[in-house]
């Protein structure tokens, strides 16, 4: 059996005990939630949420990218949300690379340069910083006075709020 069968199987047993009823659409918490892809990261359960209470926007290094702007323009705009919340963390992929460096792996592997970004994370507080900046500074994004940025410790699991300087 495949990992996909294995989690197809996993998904019929939590169905069966899964209370039926349909959760709406727009969080309620007004809440979003960007942050890595990473496998230590469980949002919901280090935040103490509840399915149907925040959108959760994930990406390699939970980058502020116009796909993430795009996703928060609609959380906010048709979905209610009023609050983001940014969480980096320690230990992340994106520190063991170079953009430059896996730029040239990927154009090199594919013969095609990529077209996006690649974003590495260099110095955890100044990456959490320029995406504050990035959602403060966007006009697509309405409600930005509510943006706060965390750096998640994957050993303790303890959040530590990022501020930007007001001169920004």
């Amino acid at each position: 059996m495949g990992i996909v069968d294995e989690l197809l199987a996993n998904n019929a047993t939590f169905a069966a005990a899964a209370t039926s009823g349909h959760l709406d659409v727009r969080p309620s918490r007004q809440l979003a939630i960007v942050t890595c892809m990473d496998s230590r990261l469980d949002v919901f359960a280090a935040l103490g949420l509840e399915g149907g209470e925040a959108h959760v926007l994930r990406n390699a290094g939970g980058v502020i990218t116009d796909d993430v702007i795009r996703s928060l323009a609609v959380s906010q705009r048709r979905l209610g949300t009023r609050a983001v919340m940014l969480i980096h963390h320690t230990d992340c992929g994106m520190q063991s690379l170079t953009d430059d460096g896996f730029r040239a792996e990927l154009q090199e592997a594919t013969g095609v340069a990529p077209a996006f970004a690649i974003e590495s994370v260099n110095v955890l507080e100044a990456d959490v910083r320029q995406s504050l900046l990035r959602v403060r500074r966007s006009a697509f994004v309405p409600h930005r006075d509510d943006v706060r940025g965390f750096v998640y410790d994957v050993d303790s699991h303890r959040l530590r709020e990022i501020h930007v300087d007001s001169n920004d």
